[in-house]
């Protein structure tokens, strides 16, 4: 299982943390778009670093036209000798329509027609092929020698797809090289529902499960002191009921036998009780989301609960030291 980690948007500081990373023995960093871009960054720790992969986690697809990330996505991996991962996301229609003012319609038709947009312009780059994409949302038939790129040895990057619902995950399963579960998914969502949509695309796309990577970013409640477990675990439970308090994710809660939880979480977060809603998240409920238990006890349980499933991970480890992060990662590198 290979172990991947966040780092800073900060040009400043990415280069020097992604090469320690580096050297604890992660497989990948991963940037995700927030208040800044998550590609200058990666420009950065790919500068400073010879082996890590490097991801976005993720960046979002419909604020720029499948031309312009087919042009990222080609610069970097060209960049890092072929180490660059582009993990894409929908967002959701205000963000989209309101923030980066961009058309929303049928997010799962149309994220299957982005990715395999930037494909086809991968394709007449990489490969010789004609530009000739028509589709519902995108267009893509103009491509001259002057602005095709030239350094092709390392090929198109690999597209990994955030997804959540079934249709979105299906779309992954087929057109994706992998999926980057969201944090907010139980184990039972994951067997019950996530997969068996991912097998719907492998199907339609002849596609082996052996030839895609699942990556579960999992909530972890880990510290070296009571107290740091008690943060830990504080900060979990209100992470959980932010996310639970979406109605897209009522799904999720449902898994568990807890979807009449949804509602009121909507409402007190509407209301502004952001801590109160954390409140609402039960032990049991908390077990359900989060891996739970002192440092040296993690690997084992994330191995028993995941290991059959997750090709990739990443988690936040606040609250241990670096010996405790390094050995997590061995113990998991090693399955």
């Amino acid at each position: 299982m290979y172990v991947d980690g966040g780092v800073s948007l900060d040009l400043n500081t990415v280069g020097a943390q992604a090469a320690e990373m580096e050297d604890m023995g992660y497989a990948g960093v991963m940037t995700a778009e927030t208040a800044h871009d998550p590609f200058f960054p990666l420009l950065v720790a790919a500068q400073n670093t010879q082996r890590i992969e490097l991801m976005t986690s993720i960046a979002v697809a419909f604020a720029r036209s499948p031309m312009t990330l087919a042009n990222i996505g080609h610069d970097l991996n060209a960049y890092s000798k072929g180490r660059f991962t582009l993990g894409l996301g929908s967002q959701i229609r205000p963000h989209i329509t309101k923030r980066f003012s961009m058309p929303w319609s049928s997010p799962a038709a149309r994220m299957r027609e982005y990715i395999m947009a930037m494909r086809a312009i991968w394709d007449c780059w990489h490969q010789q092929q004609p530009l000739e994409f028509t589709g519902e949302f995108y267009t893509h038939t103009l491509m001259t020698p002057f602005f095709t790129p030239t350094n092709v040895d390392y090929g198109a990057p690999k597209v990994f797809l955030a997804a959540v619902g079934p249709k979105m995950t299906e779309v992954a399963g087929e057109v994706a090289d992998g999926i980057i579960v969201h944090a907010f998914t139980t184990e039972k969502y994951l067997r019950e529902t996530t997969l068996p949509a991912l097998e719907r695309g492998f199907a339609k796309a002849g596609k082996r499960r052996e030839d895609f990577e699942i990556s579960y970013p999992m909530f972890i409640v880990t510290g070296n002191t009571e107290e740091d477990m008690r943060e830990a675990e504080q900060a979990t439970r209100q992470q959980i009921a932010f996310y639970g308090s979406t109605p897209a994710y009522k799904p999720v809660l449902e898994s568990v036998g807890a979807g009449e939880l949804q509602a009121d979480l909507n409402t007190m977060s509407k209301q502004g009780r952001w801590q109160e809603m954390g409140e609402l998240i039960t032990p049991d409920l908390l077990q359900e989301f989060a891996v739970i238990g002192e440092p040296q006890s993690l690997p084992d349980q994330i191995i028993n609960r995941y290991g059959d499933i997750v090709d990739r991970t990443s988690a936040a480890y606040a609250h241990i030291g670096k010996a405790d992060r390094a050995n997590i990662i061995e113990k998991l590198s090693a399955v």
